[in-house]
Parts: structure tokens; sequence; C-alpha cells
């Protein structure tokens, strides 16, 4: 069965769309500053958020060359994506933040951009195919299918939209339109 993949694009479109329009009011000067107290940077954040995709894109580029494995309905139980893009609980992230990611501004949304292009490559190469039984665990949420994860990038854009605002509130060189 061919899955609807629709949903699922405009998801990833609209999240990284969201996130560098609030990206946008972060200045070059300030992209590498810090409010303090172990919060992240702009530029933490988009480290961030190309380590996390590409490593689901890795992993699901490498899962999908094996047979499904045969996963029990009663394993497969994952958390809502909404929790997710609620950002109510703040998690530590499991993947450390890689310092040879953090670049100028304009730099580093280039690459956050080449990144979604590789996710979108692989959802059109493998469009024809029907992903859901690959399966594999998400470090909070639980099992997630292929197509989950895909989601996931999207809703992990959303929720950490939220924190870049943020940021941007804290920092004194943003964009006074952020206040809308």
């Amino acid at each position: 069965m061919k899955p609807n993949l629709e949903p699922i694009l405009n998801n990833l479109s609209k999240a990284q769309a969201g996130l560098l329009r609030v990206a946008d009011s972060v200045s070059e000067e300030s992209w590498k500053t810090s409010s303090g107290n172990g919060a992240w940077s702009a530029a933490e954040l988009v480290a961030h958020l190309m380590a996390v995709e590409r490593t689901v894109i890795t992993a699901a580029d490498r899962i999908v060359q094996k047979t499904p494995k045969q996963i029990p309905w009663s394993k497969r139980f994952h958390l809502p994506m909404a929790l997710v893009e609620a950002r109510l609980i703040k998690r530590k992230s499991p993947i450390p933040i890689d310092p040879q990611l953090i670049r100028e501004k304009e730099e580093m949304l280039a690459e956050l951009r080449a990144v979604r292009e590789r996710s979108l490559a692989f959802i059109a190469e493998t469009q024809t195919r029907d992903l859901s039984a690959y399966r594999w665990p998400h470090p909070f949420l639980g099992s997630l299918n292929t197509y989950e994860w895909f989601q996931m990038i999207a809703s992990h854009e959303v929720r950490h939209t939220k924190q870049m605002k943020e940021i941007a509130a804290s920092l004194p060189n943003c964009v006074a339109s952020l206040q809308k």
C-alpha cells in the first residue's frame, strides 16, 4: 500500500518555515549568545536540530535496507507527537551538541536547509515502498515507525521553534516584530 506522505511533507515544510522565520529575528551578533544557566544559543539549537534530523535519516536509511522485524502490537506504543510540540516537559537531549557544527548564522541556516533536503530526498526515494513496518525506539516517546519518525522531525522542529522564540526574546538585538 502506497503511503500518503502529503501530511508529513506539509508538516515538515511548515515546521521549518516557522523556525526560519523566528531564526531571522536573531541577529548575527547574537547568534552564538546564550542567556546563561545552561540555556542554548540559537546556534546550538540549530546544531541540535541538524544532528537529530541527520541521526533519524541515517538510521532510516540503514534500517530500511533490511527485512523489517516483527514487533508485537503491545511494543508499538508511543507517546503522542503533540507532547513533543507542546514543550510542557523539558528534556535534556541524549545527543550532545557537536561544537564543530557551531558556525555563523547564514552558514548554519543553509546547512539546516540542506539537511532537510536530504530528508525530503529520502522520502522521495522511498515513496513507492511502505515503510510502516520498520520501527526503532525513540529515547523518550517509545517505538516509532519510519513515518512517525518523519513526523517527529517536524514536531521536534515545532518544539524548538518555541525555544528559539524564548532565545530571541532574551537577546538585546532581537527584531521588534517577534513581540507580536
